[in-house]
């Protein structure tokens, strides 16, 4: 067996002239195809926490532990594939010597998909669809079956021992993330080999196809959400097709995301392989590789990495739709407008939040909207807002109902005024918080036609944000 293992070693490493590949944070997932095996390696936790310690403790069947210092992340590494065909897909994660006789690591996984992102797996609102935290007690684990046992997956039992789950049955074009994990070395943080092998009958068909190869071009990785303050992303070219074969590497980015790069940065590390994103940066970042052999003689991810740094939601203003069509005259129409470019959901007076910005029917006074940015980078405390809003008719026929009009909500607002005119700008009453309007001029009954009006006022406190009403025109009915 261990023959067979440095023969595939040595296959793999004069295909892709690297001896291992890794990434420990989600965000920087490397991509992978199922053309060659892949020689991974684990040691320490990234960058980042994809998995708050203090917060998730579970997320399928990895879990945190007894251990208090303990981490549903280990020593861990991220890939991400993408399914060229559909079909059944499998892995073999084999663990690999590292010093001594015998291999010293376990190795645990979790899959995510499809078409998931980082965010929604840190967070936990994803859960796995395939796991396995398992006794290993053969050198594999994986979807499929145990080539050394020959114990075919099934879904995950505690306690059963079996170290194998289900096969995927993926669609084209899908995308999956796999953490792999390594639980013996929780603490130590040294580096762990192990061998990734795709399986399944679409790869045994046309391995070069069943997973989509293109992606691994991509070697930058998908595309990164992180927010406002978010600790540094480091990405690295060091995974690309070029290998070893790195003389330098050229980064380059473009700040709009508009197809002009704005600047040329200066990488770090080895052959400055690695560059370091630091909030609030956004951004598609490219790198451009120049190998020591000239062939080819360059090596770019064409498509580079868009990196975008969300943050807290501001509130900008708020304002009273013209669109205002109800026949309850007590109801008006609201939109929020928020600062920054993220992915929000709204929720005023306590109620459910709604992807749409627009709410129908808000009450005249004081209420109080909640804005969340849906990627999780915040979300903001109760904001109170003014809702001025008018009856759109009156009729003053003298039944107690709809006798009188005046703006509703204004008795919050400092030294309000209302100004009612006809319609060629003849100012016929000035109104007060605490009066009405009887449609009635120098005490004549004033005809059933449009009237228009304005109000000025001053904002009761600092803070406050007023849903404005403009100029603008009410019926009245006889």
């Amino acid at each position: 067996m261990r023959t067979l293992i440095c023969s595939i070693c040595c296959l793999f490493l004069f295909y892709w002239n690297i001896t291992a590949q890794n990434s420990a944070d989600c965000r920087t997932a490397i991509p992978v195809c199922a053309d060659q095996p892949i020689m991974g390696i684990a040691g320490g936790t990234g960058d980042v926490d994809d998995f708050d310690p203090d917060v998730i403790l579970q997320t399928g069947c990895l879990e945190k532990g007894s251990l208090v210092s303990a981490n549903i992340e280990y020593n861990t590494s991220w890939f991400v594939f993408r399914a060229g065909t559909g079909g059944q897909v499998g892995f073999d994660i084999e663990a690999l010597v590292s010093s001594g006789s015998t291999p010293t690591a376990e190795w645990d996984f979790a899959v995510y998909g499809p078409d998931v992102d980082c965010t929604s797996i840190s967070n936990g609102t994803a859960q796995p669809i395939r796991c396995n935290y398992e006794v290993n007690d053969t050198n594999f684990t994986g979807l499929g079956i145990n080539p050394e046992s020959g114990q075919e997956g099934a879904a995950s039992l505690t306690g059963s021992q079996n170290t194998y789950d289900e096969y995927l049955d993926v669609l084209p074009g899908e995308i999956y993330y796999i953490l792999i994990n390594n639980f013996a070395d929780n603490f130590t943080g040294d580096p762990e080999p192990f061998m990734l092998t795709f399986t399944g009958n679409s790869v045994r068909d046309d391995q070069n196809t069943a997973l989509d190869c293109t992606l691994r071009d991509e070697f930058l990785g998908l595309d990164i959400i992180a927010c406002e303050g978010d600790d540094d992303i480091t990405i690295s070219a060091l995974n690309s097709p070029a290998g070893a074969d790195i003389a330098n590497v050229e980064w380059t980015v473009d700040y709009e995301d508009d197809g002009v790069v704005d600047d040329t940065l200066t990488g770090s590390g080895d052959y400055g392989a690695e560059l370091v994103v630091v909030s609030p940066n956004s951004g598609r970042y490219f790198a451009s590789i120049t190998t020591i052999t000239g062939t080819p003689p360059t090596v770019s991810d064409d498509s580079g990495v868009l990196i975008t740094f969300f943050g807290t939601p501001i509130l900008d203003y708020v304002e009273t739709l013209d669109t205002n069509l109800s026949i309850d005259p007590d109801q008006n129409n609201v939109e929020f407008f928020v600062e920054g470019n993220g992915d929000y959901e709204y929720a005023i007076n306590n109620g459910p939040f709604q992807d749409e910005s627009v709410f129908m029917n808000v009450p005249p006074g004081i209420n109080t909207v909640i804005i969340n940015d849906k990627n999780g980078c915040g979300i903001t405390e109760p904001l109170e807002f003014l809702v001025v809003g008018y009856p759109k008719f009156f009729t003053p026929n003298g039944d107690g109902i709809n006798d009188g009009w005046n703006i509703l909500g204004i008795e919050t607002l400092t030294n309000p005024v209302v100004f009612i005119f006809d319609r060629y700008g003849k100012l016929l009453k000035q109104l007060a918080p605490n009066s009405t309007w009887d449609g009635t001029f120098n005490g004549q009954q004033m005809p059933s036609t449009d009237y228009w009006f304005r109000f000025e006022y001053g904002e009761i406190e600092e803070g406050l944000l007023v849903a404005k009403t403009r100029k603008t025109h009410f019926t009245l009915k006889r």
